[in-house]
């Protein structure tokens, strides 16, 4: 049946996805303020709407966790699907080309398909549990690199919600001990890319649901690992996350070990 979800997933992302590279193509933007330093854009609300709607008939009884209006409650506590309709708002707006449309559905508190499709390179990131991770028509793994100093890394760092725990020593520690650091503004491609060993691991604090759930089960289908910055098990109520390829999981562990002691 997962299959079904998957297809499902994609076909919708697809949409979804078209609609936001039609808006961008026009250059016309309407955002409104959400929060301080966060903006929500017309973009954002329609391709949720399609999104939503799409759910709604294809698998009426499952629950939704959507970043724009929150989603709602179904009438089977065993399906969930958390949304983000347009990762990397900020892009998006700015006309800067690195944003995605990212859907995961969980089943009894297991993330079972992922979906991340960036509308401007025409990539579909995919994954079903057990079936592995693909780009497009390809299959794709984490990097095998094993050492820190071989390692490129990408961070959603800083994000308003995070002002309170700015990361700088953070992100200084790790990138002095490796090839350096890039920032997409979209955790669901930072997390696509390294399922696909374009980046060897990604790390970030206050994140939400919507943000990784999809990325995440590419990481675990593409043959990575992740966890907290601890090295604890990662739920959605962790303070952050730490997503890599599993040859180099527990060094970033141990690196990011001295900033956190000293926090």
């Amino acid at each position: 049946m997962t299959a079904e979800y998957l297809r499902v997933a994609i076909e919708v992302a697809r949409e979804a996805g078209a609609v936001l590279a039609e808006r961008f193509a026009h250059g016309s933007v309407f955002t409104d303020a959400k929060g301080e330093f966060d903006i929500v854009t017309e973009a954002d609300r329609l391709a949720e709407r399609i999104v939503l709607d799409h759910i709604r008939v294809m698998f009426p009884s499952h629950g939704v966790v959507a970043e724009e209006s929150g989603g709602y409650r179904g009438s089977s506590s065993m399906y969930r699907w958390h949304v983000d309709p347009l990762d990397g708002t900020k892009n998006f707006a700015r006309g800067y080309p690195a944003f995605s449309v990212s859907l995961a559905l969980e089943r009894e508190g297991e993330m079972v398909v992922g979906v991340v499709f960036d509308p401007i390179r025409a990539e579909l990131f995919a994954a079903e549990h057990g079936g592995g991770a693909w780009r497009n028509h390809e299959r794709v793994r984490v990097s095998s690199v094993d050492r820190l100093e071989q390692c490129l890394l990408t961070t959603g760092f800083p994000s308003a919600a995070r002002h309170r725990h700015l990361d700088v020593p953070s992100l200084h520690h790790v990138a002095m001990r490796t090839q350096g650091v890039r920032r997409t503004g979209s955790s669901a491609l930072d997390l696509s890319y390294v399922a696909c060993g374009r980046l060897d691991a990604f790390w970030d604090i206050g994140l939400s649901s919507w943000d990784v759930a999809a990325g995440l089960v590419l990481v675990a289908e593409g043959g990575g690992t992740y966890s907290d910055l601890r090295g604890r098990r990662f739920a959605f109520t962790s303070p952050d996350l730490l997503a890599s390829n599993p040859n180099v999981h527990e060094l970033f562990v141990t690196a990011f070990s001295d900033v956190l002691a000293a926090r």
